[in-house]
């Protein structure tokens, strides 16, 4: 592991041991297939998360209520895609292992198969929440299995069938779509089933995949593949609010690009996102 630089992330600088959830950066984008740069995305999140405050006026909580540990990036081989998602795995599972929940900052969406396998492997049981643009849900993309295109259709080889429930989804190549009718639940372009999904949920354990390209360009350009007529900021949110009931055992967020917005406003949106979702998840 290492800092990219000295600070932690605001908020987030307990010990491991003291900590219930331990955060930490997969920066990998090597399967980008339109604008690279998420690989930036966790050390943006890190020095950027200063300019936030650790209160919550959404929840009237504050990050010095709970104990996080942010145990910096991973240490990961850009040209070497299964070696990488390895070392996701490795990590993600001794945190688990510890008792701990892991919260993994991207990179790309490929991330999340590292620690999904890791969950699966605690959790025979999974489920997965995914709030997303894009299905992901191809067999394989430019030829190749493991691609942020095809991170949902490798993680359902591992929970089965009607495991993963997708929300926010507006982009999919037709067969892509058709093949997700018969093997997942997606509720396109909003959040508007969650409540029902969420009660369907309750006491079994769930990993939370955050792709924030789910936002609406408008709101979050910092992205690789941008994707008009998302959701809002203040809609993530309340999402996230609605799920935070569930048994999250790991979770995620992804796909933060910040070389592709220099205003910066993209990456002080996953900050503040950060401390709202570790705020929520905190039992």
């Amino acid at each position: 592991m290492h800092d990219n630089n000295a600070s932690k992330i605001i908020g987030c600088d307990n010990s491991y041991e003291e900590s219930r959830i331990v955060v930490f950066g997969a920066p990998f984008d090597g399967t980008v297939s339109y604008r690279p740069g998420a690989r930036f995305g966790s050390s943006a999140v890190r020095s950027e998360s200063y300019s936030i405050e650790t209160y919550s006026p959404y929840q009237d909580r504050d990050l010095e209520d709970i104990r996080v540990f942010d145990a910096g990036d991973l240490e990961l081989p850009l040209g070497n895609t299964v070696k990488v998602l390895e070392i996701i795995e490795e990590y993600a599972y001794r945190i688990l292992n510890d008792g701990k929940i892991p919260f993994m900052i991207g990179g790309e969406h490929l991330v999340s198969l590292g620690a999904v396998r890791a969950a699966v492997k605690k959790y025979k049981d999974l489920h997965i929440i995914h709030f997303d643009a894009h299905s992901d849900l191809r067999d394989e993309y430019l030829g190749e299995s493991l691609s942020h295109a095809t991170v949902m259709r490798r993680c359902w080889e591992l929970v089965g069938d009607r495991r993963i429930f997708q929300f926010g989804i507006r982009s999919g190549s037709r067969e892509e779509i058709y093949w997700g009718k018969d093997h997942v639940y997606t509720s396109f372009f909003d959040f508007s089933r969650l409540d029902g999904v969420v009660e369907a949920l309750k006491g079994k354990p769930v990993y939370l995949t955050i792709d924030l390209d789910v936002l609406d360009t408008s709101v979050f350009p910092g992205t690789g593949t941008p994707e008009a007529g998302g959701v809002t900021f203040s809609e993530l949110l309340d999402a996230v609010g609605k799920v935070s009931c569930l048994d999250i055992v790991a979770l995620d967020m992804t796909e933060l690009s910040p070389p592709l917005d220099p205003s910066g406003a993209s990456t002080v949106l996953a900050c503040k996102l950060l401390r709202e979702v570790l705020l929520y998840v905190y039992k």
